[in-house]
């Protein structure tokens, strides 16, 4: 008896041993992802300083000479070299002006400030939301009309395609226009021009992932007898959710864009575009340029956001794998 409770607890270390290095082995090629992951982002954000700075000493030397001809001076390389990193009215700013500016705008002003870079930015961002929202509505109805219909695969979707081809900024101060004699103003005039960047991405990838459903599985849905309503919400919709939530990191993205670039055929007083098309007016390129940094950070941390959403909902649909 004691021999085969000696067996069986040995059994037992060795089941808990193996248990412990395979968690361990499975958390170390997730933990050498992150890690591999990390260094090359290093690197393309150093190098994309270097050349920040490179370009900012190029562009703004030949004002540096030109002030030192025009004083009769001969100063150092060095000493003008350092004169661009400092300039009031830089061409390109040098990345530690930007950081400053963006720093004083929006944690040394209050968020109620019209010149907090929060506050434009909360503006831009409710525009721009709510643009994406009924773009992507918009698009998943559209899709599943054309993946449903025939007619409207041959018909529609070459149109929505030629409609992408129309530059923004031609067709947003039309919008804003008609829009505006309808009656129609405030946010939803600079929604609808996010939704219409928006809901293009939204429309491709939803007719991709519809129609990208296993034969075997359309096969077996139609053994069962299933509905058209059933193949959909057990088939086609959840192998759509990965190309839907690909489609909405471009979509959420560029619905930002289209918030920006509504601004500024109006002449908005508050708004990131506000902001860019202030700085424009009175030369203050390192306003524009931290309004532009502010605009990808915000972009940036929105596609985050969606790419965890989208993870979540994969996992929760049994579609982590892809």
């Amino acid at each position: 008896m004691s021999t085969l409770q000696t067996d069986s607890a040995e059994l037992a270390a060795s089941r808990a041993a193996t248990t412990v290095v395979s968690s361990a082995s499975s958390k170390k090629p997730a933990r050498k992802q992150s890690e591999s992951a990390f260094i090359p982002v290093c690197v393309v954000v150093l190098a994309t300083l270097c050349l920040w700075y490179a370009g900012a000493v190029m562009l703004n030397l030949a004002w540096e000479k030109s002030s030192a001809a025009r004083a009769g001076t001969t100063p150092a390389f060095l000493s003008m070299v350092s004169s661009t990193m400092s300039q009031d009215r830089p061409v390109l700013p040098a990345p530690h002006q930007v950081a400053v500016e963006v720093y004083n705008t929006t944690v040394k002003k209050k968020i109620t400030s019209k010149r907090s870079l929060v506050y434009h930015a909360g503006i831009t961002l409710s525009s721009s939301m709510l643009g994406f929202v009924m773009g992507c509505v918009l698009g998943i109805l559209l899709a599943i009309a054309i993946v449903y219909n025939e007619a409207l695969n041959k018909s529609l979707l070459p149109w929505i395609i030629a409609s992408q081809t129309i530059p923004i900024l031609a067709i947003a101060p039309m919008i804003i226009v008609v829009l505006n004699a309808v009656g129609v103003q405030g946010l939803l005039p600079k929604a609808f021009i996010s939704m219409y960047l928006s809901f293009f991405p939204v429309v491709v990838s939803m007719v991709k992932g519809l129609s990208s459903a296993d034969s075997s599985h359309m096969d077996l849905m139609r053994t069962y007898h299933a509905s058209g309503s059933q193949t959909f919400w057990k088939l086609r919709l959840p192998t759509s959710m990965p190309y839907l939530f690909a489609g909405m990191k471009v979509a959420v993205a560029i619905s930002l864009v289209g918030a920006i670039v509504a601004e500024l055929p109006t002449g908005a007083v508050a708004g990131l575009g506000a902001r860019l098309l202030a700085g424009s007016y009175y030369g203050q390129t390192i306003q524009i340029w931290s309004a532009l940094v502010v605009a990808s950070i915000i972009a940036a941390c929105l596609v985050a956001i969606i790419g965890l959403l989208g993870k979540w909902v994969n996992q929760r649909m049994g579609l982590a794998h892809v």
